[in-house]
């Protein structure tokens, strides 16, 4: 069934119908990620006055066949690779210009995607500007702002373990597990059906969590620690989630559109991966990170903030090397809600959500890349690394920095699993 079927009709039959129970699901997630406020109640992430220019690129701009040596098929080129990964829209920036810019389906330049856990970047950027403003302290205890989860896994835990997932609270990140953490916490948020006392709303269910290792440890993906994170943040400003992005980030970004997060049955953002954009906006929002926080002369997220999170030490290395997603990245670490991975021409930021969300930062080539894609399974390393090779070498390509594909980087994991079940979300 293609996407154009789905939802097609007066009303649609059952078997095109998406529904709560099968959004996240192929081929049902071709439709939804795009039209999430038709199945989850959202709130809306308004946009200001001014909207940022993305001028189009006026020089050699041409990336598609740009040559990428790829995780499981051998040489190929840029083109192929979106082609190939079930894109949505792709949008790359080369100092501050469009350089491509495509959309697939039905999806438009207005039109907003699903970003999963890319949302997750956002709300660690929030903390950040609330601790600059002195609002909130990232080496106090998470308790110390939601008493609630006294007694609790997050109990002793600080605001920093969270924006490091290095917490020691029992939570699998195993997506194809529906008894998982994971999946039980989505029945609490309203991604999923609810039954028995499974619609609380998810602040209820995150004071349930319990520990099974210290505070501290190896890096860990656990959602549950932004959504956390995130009802710290409400605390410190006394503000809901959607209005804390739209006064620090998205306003003072110049976002073209009006972003929106889903929300449980309480009112409560799912902060770790429910904002919805467009690929314009997503664009605008990597080309700030890449400019140290900034858009023009006016900061819009702290650079030392930024700064501390590139800047890798001994400790957060081993966290990372420790953890299931080192075989995926092998060099990198995550650090404030952001991964960092070592590239063909140094260090690379990313943002990165499930079913193929994706924000790319090269500052050493200047380029900024977002591809919003609906893959069948929530993991792929393939799909994954391969995009991460296409644009960084887009990137050095823009840059001139060579005209040939750069060596098989990263390398992705030894014997490669498709859709492993954590490493990226």
């Amino acid at each position: 069934m293609s996407a154009h079927d789905l939802m097609a009709g007066f009303p649609p039959p059952a078997e095109s119908r998406v529904t709560l129970a099968n959004w996240q699901d192929p081929p049902f997630n071709r439709w939804s990620f795009t039209h999430l406020r038709e199945v989850i109640p959202t709130q809306r992430i308004a946009r200001g006055p001014v909207q940022r220019d993305l001028p189009r690129h006026d020089g050699p701009g041409d990336v598609d066949d740009v040559e990428v040596t790829r995780l499981a098929a051998g040489r190929s080129n840029l083109h192929s690779v979106i082609a190939d990964t079930f894109t949505d829209a792709v949008v790359v920036l080369h100092d501050g210009r469009i350089v491509l810019e495509r959309y697939y389906g039905g999806t438009r330049p207005e039109t907003p995607h699903l970003l999963m856990s890319v949302s997750k970047s956002m709300v660690g950027c929030v903390c950040g500007i609330l601790a600059a403003q002195g609002g909130l302290d990232p080496d106090a205890p998470v308790a110390s702002y939601v008493p609630e989860v006294k007694g609790s896994g997050y109990d002793g835990a600080t605001v920093r373990h969270l924006l490091d997932m290095r917490t020691g609270v029992a939570f699998r990140e195993t997506y194809l597990d529906p008894e998982a953490e994971v999946r039980v916490m989505e029945r609490h948020m309203g991604w999923r059906p609810t039954g028995g006392d499974d619609g609380r709303g998810m602040y209820a269910y995150l004071t349930t969590l319990g520990s099974d290792e210290p505070h501290g440890g190896h890096f860990a993906y656990r959602s549950a620690d932004t959504d956390m994170l995130g009802w710290v943040c409400e605390r410190a400003a006394g503000t809901r989630m959607a209005d804390l992005i739209s006064t620090l980030i998205w306003q003072p970004m110049g976002a073209e559109f009006d972003a929106e997060v889903t929300c449980d049955v309480a009112g409560t953002a799912i902060h770790d991966g429910g904002v919805c954009a467009t690929a314009r906006d997503l664009a605008r929002f990597g080309q700030m990170l890449l400019d140290d926080g900034r858009v023009g002369r006016d900061p819009v997220v702290p650079e030392s903030w930024l700064a501390s999170a590139w800047r890798i030490d001994p400790d957060t290395r081993r966290a990372f090397a420790a953890s299931d997603s080192e075989p995926v990245l092998p060099g990198g670490w995550y650090r404030s809600q952001f991964w960092f991975t070592p590239g063909p021409s140094g260090d690379v930021q990313l943002c990165l959500g499930i079913h193929g969300q994706m924000v790319l930062v090269d500052r050493a080539t200047r380029t900024v890349a977002v591809k919003l894609s609906t893959w069948p399974d929530p993991q792929n390393a393939a799909h994954l690394v391969d995009t991460i090779r296409a644009f960084t070498a887009a990137g050095r390509h823009l840059a001139g920095l060579t005209s040939r594909a750069h060596p098989a980087w990263p390398t992705g994991p030894t014997g490669l699993v498709e859709g492993r079940e954590r490493g990226q979300a």
